[in-house]
This record gives structure tokens, sequence and C-alpha cells, in this order.
């Protein structure tokens, strides 16, 4: 571990580098200019163990010289002894403030040097061993919560596979609508977490109709009045089949299944919701689920052009829509005709 020893006279420092050599595993390195010594430590922060930096230099005093080591990156909790001839309270208040470990009076004592410098340099070493531990603790976290996350997603995306496979007109439409959701969710700048959450509870969204008779369900041609009403009962049926879960995922997953067939206008269901009564959440989802629905092909439609689902949605932004929804929706409209695309080429 490397010693930084900087003062002006070389005679000090080749009396504080003899000093400190019988200390093992301590490399001392000496300079007079403290630009130099300060280059060294941008440098070379995570091998040096300790700094000794004298007050009086010309041009740039021990304070100075604390406070740019204090500002460097890594160099935080790195022991900086002020080596100096005064003894005054108020030197060792401003050095204290400025960054300072610890103090030696001039001239110097050998063996009083050697002990303090070695139990800076043991602390620094123990802080390394910590700050490397609490690293690998945290990955080993975060690979973790990763694996976790990827088989919620896993078996949550089965399972509404599976609930989906009764409507042979979706197929990897909770997939899509889940991928669509999370580029809403970062145009809009929300946080990852947060972002992640809506995309795997996105794929809930549609879960209320298992309970819809396949008849139907699975209708080719339109629905009667009374029809449309039964299948309209999946929002509140989806979120009934979610609520009461301890998990943050379902729970929203619950909110979107309820929210997501609401309108901007009020003229949605079931609950006639409008504006920002509709949780956000179901606002992105919203968007999402009706251009997937728009721009794949159904026994009963083609799929619709880019172009007129693009037409759709801005003539729709605030009726059917959440205009702020469907602006982050377009600011990512080169990546979702890329989805599209892919889609399209993943069906034929």
């Amino acid at each position: 571990m490397r010693a930084i020893v900087l003062d002006d006279a070389e005679l000090n420092n080749l009396l504080m580098i003899e000093a400190l050599r019988p200390i093992a595993h301590c490399r001392p390195q000496s300079f007079t200019r403290p630009a130099d010594a300060l280059a060294f430590a941008a440098s070379h922060a995570d091998e040096i163990g300790v700094v000794l930096t004298d007050y009086e230099m010309p041009g740039m005093d021990g304070l100075a010289v604390i406070r740019a080591l204090r500002a460097l990156p890594g160099f935080a909790h790195v022991p900086i002894v002020m080596v100096t001839s005064f003894d005054q309270r108020a030197l060792r208040r401003t050095a204290l403030e400025a960054g300072a470990t610890d103090f030696v009076n001039k001239p110097c004592d050998p063996v009083e040097i050697r002990a303090r410098v070695t139990n800076l340099l043991a602390l620094r070493r123990a802080y390394q061993a910590e700050h490397a531990q609490a690293a690998r603790l945290a990955q080993e976290v975060a690979a973790a919560v990763a694996q976790v996350e990827a088989r919620e997603r896993e078996i949550v995306t089965v399972l509404m596979r599976a609930a989906e496979h009764r409507d042979t007109d979706t197929g990897d439409h909770v997939a899509r609508v889940a991928t669509y959701a999370l580029l809403i969710a970062e145009a809009l700048g929300l946080p990852p977490e947060q972002c992640r959450l809506i995309s795997l509870a996105s794929t809930m969204h549609d879960v209320g109709k298992i309970a819809i008779p396949d008849a139907i369900l699975l209708k080719p041609g339109p629905l009667t009045p009374e029809e449309r009403r039964e299948m309209e009962r999946h929002a509140e049926r989806g979120a009934r089949i979610l609520a009461n879960s301890s998990s943050d995922v379902v729970r929203l997953a619950a909110e979107i299944a309820v929210s997501h067939h609401e309108r901007w206008d009020g003229a949605g269901y079931p609950n006639g919701l409008s504006g920002t009564a509709i949780p956000l959440p179901g606002r992105i989802v919203a968007v999402a689920d009706v251009f997937d629905a728009l721009t794949s092909d159904r026994p009963y439609k083609r799929a619709w052009t880019l172009e007129a689902t693009h037409a759709f949605l801005l003539r729709e932004a605030g009726a059917h829509f959440d205009p702020a929804v469907v602006d982050a929706f377009l600011s990512r409209w080169d990546a979702v005709a890329d989805l599209v695309s892919q889609a399209a080429s993943r069906a034929a």
C-alpha cells in the first residue's frame, strides 16, 4: 500500500521516508510539489493507504491540499495526516473541517510516525475490505433479485398464456402488451422498478376473460348488446380474481384489470372514470392493449397499418386515451414499428 509524503523541503521528505520504510507492505513516495502529489493521488487512489502533507508550502498550503484530495474520486476515506510546526487550535480545527484525519508536530519522532501510520494503514485496509465485502454482497443480492424477478415474470407469463389459450385470437398478445407498456412507462420517465412492475402486471389485464363463456369469447361475428355487456364484465371479474394478494405485482395487476377499459372522457367501463381518476397503469395499458388489438390480425378483421393506427391514436388522444400517454407512446414510434414488424415476421 502506498504512502504519499508531501513537503517542499526535500530533506524533510527523506527523513519521513526513512521513518516509514520499516513498516511492512508500505511503499512511501515523496513529492515536493503539491500539483505532482495530487496528480499521482488521482491516478492511484485505490493503492494509497495514507497521505502525509506539510502545512507550510509555497503556492498551495496543506489545507488546500487536503481539500483537493478529498475532492478526488475514491479519496473520501483515505487517511490524511497534516505535518506542521504550528500548534494552534484554530489551525487544527480548520484542518479537521478540511478533511484531515490526524496531526504530527515537527520535528517528527520516527517511532511516533511509524505507530500512527501503521494504525492508519490498518484502518484503510479494514475499510477497503469492508467496502469490497459490501460490493460482493450487493452483487449477490442483485443477482438473487434478478433471478426471482425472472422466475416471477416467467410464471406470470406462462399462466396468462395458458388462460388466453381459450382465445385463439390473442396469440402473444399479453407479451406484446407488456412490451408496449414498458416503452410507455419508460417514456413517461417513471422509475425503473415501477416500469418493470407495470410491464409484468399488464400481462394479467384480461385475466377476467377466463370467466367469459366460450360462446361469447370465441364468437367470430359481432356480439349482441347482452353479449357485449357480458364481455365487459371481464374487467371487474379480473379485479376480483386478483384481489387481496400480498404480491405487489398482483395488486397492481388487479388495478390494471379493472381500469384498462376506462376512457379519458369518462365513456369507458366498468366505473365510468375519467381523466386522472383513472390509475396511470390503467391508462398506460389502455393504449398498449388497443394498439396491439388494432395492429394484429383477427378472424373478424385484418390488422390495421401503422399509419392508420398512428392516426387513430392521435385522434383519440383526449377522448379515449390520456394525451400524455399517447405522446409517450408515439415518442417511441421507431421501436414500436420494429416490434410490430418482428411480430408480423414470426406470424408469417
